[in-house]
């Protein structure tokens, strides 16, 4: 996989909270109606404070995601893209491993 550093391509969606030798805290926000860009994660944990409807795109593949406030997602590391198609702002926090 060919890291995109998140912060990096999408800088108006993501900020770093915290960071060390291990692990590494962004807080994510995407509007109603807005869109990451692409970008990857290494193995990861998310939270999301506020959840909503959104269309993550993976390899060209589209699947559309129900994010109840409070829900938490474990990944292994990705490539993707996420448009929030719902009506509310989508806000989570990431803690990527390093490791």
């Amino acid at each position: 996989m060919t890291y995109i550093d998140p912060v990096e391509s999408s800088p108006n969606n993501y900020k770093v909270l915290e960071e060390n030798e291990n692990v590494r805290m962004l807080e994510m926000i995407v509007p109603p109606g807005e869109s990451d860009n692409l970008h990857s994660h290494p193995d990861e944990a998310v939270y999301f404070i506020t959840g909503g409807k959104a269309r993550v795109t993976v390899d060209g593949e589209q699947m559309e995601m129900e994010l109840p406030d409070g829900a938490t997602m474990l990944h292994e590391g990705w490539t993707h893209q996420v448009t929030n198609i719902g009506d509310t702002e989508i806000r989570a926090i990431i803690v990527e491993s390093k490791g």
